[in-house]
């Protein structure tokens, strides 16, 4: 297509556009709507070239080269004027300088008319300006693309937030919510500070310590927290350690910072209720920063009590350095078995609860990336077996270079990850990894640092992965499935959305490590068995046994949401079993009747299984974080209940 035939399908088509705009008009008058006539003929006029004239630029960067272009005059008589006057409206001052001063040079008058020419397309004036100033007036396509780049950075991707308030289904839900809300909206300003280095990007604070330094007159303290903000880590953070440990050696500080980032990073769903504005909080400023100090102070006394490496009893590639003993106390042994699991980082005292009413079983940490590429850190009570425990095989990936080995090809140095985060019930928009993209093309070879780290922290937080050059983009259902053990399109046979497959994975179980566990039961059941499955949400436990090669005689799941419970159902029959599955909705009301009836029917429950609620247990929970007495996690007291009913009836 020739640059002419290109300009003349540019003036068809706006001169079409043009008489839609004016038989539009007379509609809107022949209804009793008032409009000035040039006001609506420019309002609808530009709307319309500003779609129009993206198209084609994005056409001519394709496909015609600088020469060509920058020949062309777009502009008629007619558009001249509009666009002059756009502009002076937008800008008095533009107007002196394009239309007031006849005796203006002609490269005046040249980037006057290349200012309408995009203005008119309806881009800002801001970015028109600063676009022309970058690059000079010589290259329009450039100049589009640098416009468009800026437009794109001043987008801000919204986040998509989980809507799911159910507080009985599936134990927890994965989200980091309000303390990373804010982290994939950096501004323009701030990439072009970072794009500028890193010495910008200090905080005043940060570099008030540098120029003490400098000066030799730090104390002990301002060294500690120096130290600490050169390695990256968040002044806020660094002196909320440092005020509760100031005798603390640096190493062991970061551990506690660490433990505290975790805490705030700890993945579950908040309700509804609960995505409340932070400024809820009544009262001053001071006492809001001293409720969130206290806070964090008590998310690391309970998570130092926490194993490093977390690996309970031990797992496949690694066993305690000591061999663990333990003695469960005669009214805990079974059967009937019981495995019950929650977060590991709760607030303090949560889990000595838990213990206290599960007959004072000492609770098991395990972190899920033993057993495959993404972590989940989490705490078991449970009265099986320790010894003689197996993996289910094959083995899962175990890195993320494993799991996606396409992705190496594309994974840049400066991406330490081997590992992802937790799972979550959201992903990051499309409008997050498009940005990434333009960012990292603005920059030659490796971006500067704190490029680096923006990008970092956001694939981290929502677990990107690199599917080609300075491409990102988030994991697929079954990709997710993979992760966590279940078989491929598990979520779809619930004839759900692809963003509640989302949901349901992010609060399920991993089922690799909960095999791990529950392995010790086959030779304990050779002939199968009966399973009391509550919070069952996907069928995690139910996965496992299977794959264990457990044989399922009947399963009772007590799941609240419908979803769920068509997903267990679909995969049931999917997978030919040959036992009875019965589900219910609501753990409230399944009572003793319930408990005495199903017990006659089946002979008794041979495993009970599941995790409670953790809304108000988890570390990203600012608003209702009230622990065991919260409104959804205080369902963990009806395990208890069904618990003691089921021994109740079975002895």
């Amino acid at each position: 297509m020739t640059m002419q035939r290109v300009r003349s399908l540019y003036w068809v088509i706006s001169d079409q556009w043009r008489r839609w705009c004016y038989s539009l008009r007379e509609g809107f008058l022949s209804f009793g709507f008032l409009f000035e006539e040039e006001e609506f003929r420019v309002g609808v006029w530009r709307s319309g070239v500003k779609w129009l004239g993206v198209l084609l630029a994005e056409f001519l960067v394709a496909n015609v080269s600088e020469g060509d272009i920058s020949d062309i005059d777009w502009t008629s008589d007619e558009e001249s004027e509009t666009n002059l006057e756009a502009v002076a409206s937008a800008n008095p001052t533009c107007t002196e300088t394009i239309v007031g001063n006849e005796e203006a040079s002609s490269s005046n008058a040249a980037r006057s008319k290349m200012i309408g020419h995009f203005v008119g397309m309806g881009f800002a004036e801001k970015l028109v300006l600063k676009a022309i100033d970058e690059n000079g007036e010589g290259n329009p396509d450039l100049i589009l693309s640098c416009i468009l780049t800026f437009s794109t950075l001043e987008e801000s991707p919204p986040q998509q937030l989980s809507t799911n308030s159910d507080p009985c289904s599936s134990g927890y839900n994965e989200n980091f919510l309000n303390d990373l809300s804010d982290m994939d909206s950096w501004s323009e300003d701030e990439l072009e500070v970072c794009l500028k280095g890193n010495d910008a990007y200090k905080s005043e604070k940060h570099k008030m310590l540098l120029s003490l330094a400098e000066s030799g007159s730090l104390s002990e303290k301002e060294e500690k927290l120096l130290t600490l903000a050169n390695m990256g880590y968040a002044l806020e953070d660094v002196e909320i350690a440092l005020e509760r440990w100031p005798e603390t050696p640096v190493d062991d500080l970061l551990e506690f910072i660490r433990v505290a980032q975790m805490a705030r990073e700890e993945d579950c769903y908040l309700p509804e209720d609960d995505l409340k504005p932070k400024h809820i909080l009544s009262g001053s400023s001071k006492s809001k920063k001293r409720k969130h100090f206290e806070m964090k102070k008590n998310v690391i006394e309970e998570s130092i009590r926490l194993p490093n490496p977390m690996i309970g009893f031990g797992v496949p590639s690694m066993q305690p350095p000591e061999r663990v003993h333990r003695s469960l106390p005669q009214e805990a042994k079974g059967p009937p078995y019981f495995y019950y699991e929650n977060v590991a980082l709760t607030p303090k005292g949560v889990w000595d609860t838990i213990s206290r009413f599960l007959y004072d079983i000492e609770p098991e940490f395990v972190d899920s990336k033993f057993f495959s590429a993404c972590a989940r850190k989490r705490g078991y009570i449970h009265n099986l077996p320790i010894e003689n425990r197996f993996p289910l095989v094959p083995l899962p990936p175990l890195t993320i270079q494993q799991a996606f080995p396409l992705s190496k090809r594309w994974w840049p140095s400066w991406d330490p990850r081997d590992k992802l985060n937790c799972i979550q019930t959201a992903i990051a928009s499309a409008k997050l990894t498009e940005r990434i993209r333009t960012v990292l093309e603005r920059s030659d070879g490796d971006p500067p640092e704190a490029i680096q780290r923006y990008i970092m922290e956001q694939c981290r937080k929502w677990n990107l992965v690199w599917v080609g050059r300075n491409k990102v983009a988030p994991l697929e259902p079954d990709e997710v499935e993979m992760l966590l053990g279940f078989p491929k399109n598990h979520t779809r046979g619930g004839g759900i959305s692809r963003t509640d497959r989302y949901k349901s994975l992010g609060n399920s179980f991993q089922v690799d490590t909960v095999a791990y566990h529950l392995s010790v039961l086959k030779d304990i059941f050779p002939h199968g068995i009966n399973v009391l499955s509550l919070f069952s949400g996907i069928g995690g436990a139910e996965v496992a046994l299977h794959r264990l090669g457990i044989k399922l005689k009947n399963v009772v799941s007590i799941e609240k949401s419908k979803a769920n419970r068509d997903i267990v159902r679909s995969w049931w029959e999917q997978t030919n079993q040959t036992g009875t599955l019965i589900d219910f909705d609501d753990v409230t009301l399944f009572d003793s009747a319930r408990v005495e009836q199903l017990t006659s029917t089946i002979g008794g429950f041979d495993l009970v299984v599941g995790g409670s609620p953790c809304n108000n247990l988890a570390g990203s929970n600012r608003v209702s974080r009230d622990g065991l007495e919260g409104k959804e996690s205080s369902l963990f007291y009806d395990y208890f209940r069904i618990l003691d009913l089921v021994k109740i009836y079975r002895q």
